[in-house]
């Protein structure tokens, strides 16, 4: 008796850590474009360009804003577009923060920069990584802050639009960027789905 008791203990454990685990929530980066949204894990390993990420989406910074510069195996970039006040505005720079294990694989999202010898990241633009072979150049060089979990075709459609020399598109992509949360069960596997 004793035995059946345990086991129905440790299965009423199981179910109530089981029904907790699915109600933790984390934030994911949402971008709504014409094309279909992307959905964005924020990486925990670089916790000022993911709280500055979620700070800029939830004051509407980017929904005025398209991806302004796109390129067929390289990237489709997002935010403000090349302005003085992105790269020298104290407001909008942030300290790099790189991790070995953080690289510029195929839906890696990093932050946009100049050339600026401390490498600081221009927190109002962000890129995605659409080279399916991945940009490892750019690792150590450029912080990568999350990756696409959702929405890669999306990327696909975009950075193959018609585009000027300088790789804007020629018909503005609008974006709206917002911080949503998802159950830390279904961010697993979204995760490990191909996207």
């Amino acid at each position: 008796m004793l035995t059946v008791s345990l086991l129905v203990i440790n299965l009423s454990l199981f179910y109530t850590f089981k029904t907790l685990a699915q109600n933790i929530t984390v934030p994911v980066g949402q971008i709504i474009t014409p094309y279909g949204d992307i959905l964005i894990a924020l990486d925990d390993r670089t916790p000022n360009h993911k709280e500055s990420f979620i700070q800029l989406a939830n004051s509407g910074y980017w929904d005025s804003l398209t991806f302004n510069r796109v390129i067929p195996n390289f990237v489709a970039q997002g935010g403000c577009p090349d302005t003085e006040e992105g790269f020298t505005d104290p407001e909008y720079l942030l300290e790099p923060e790189f991790h070995p294990e953080l690289t510029h694989v195929y839906g890696a999202v990093g932050a946009g920069r100049d050339d600026n010898p401390g490498k600081l990241s221009a927190r109002c633009q962000f890129y995605i990584v659409q080279n399916p072979a991945g940009l490892h150049r750019l690792d150590g060089d450029y912080t990568v802050f999350g990756h696409v979990i959702k929405g890669m075709s999306v990327i696909e459609q975009i950075v193959r639009v018609k585009r000027n020399s300088t790789d804007e598109p020629i018909k503005p992509i609008t974006l709206k960027v917002q911080v949503i949360q998802v159950s830390e069960s279904d961010l697993s596997e979204l995760t490990g789905q191909k996207n």
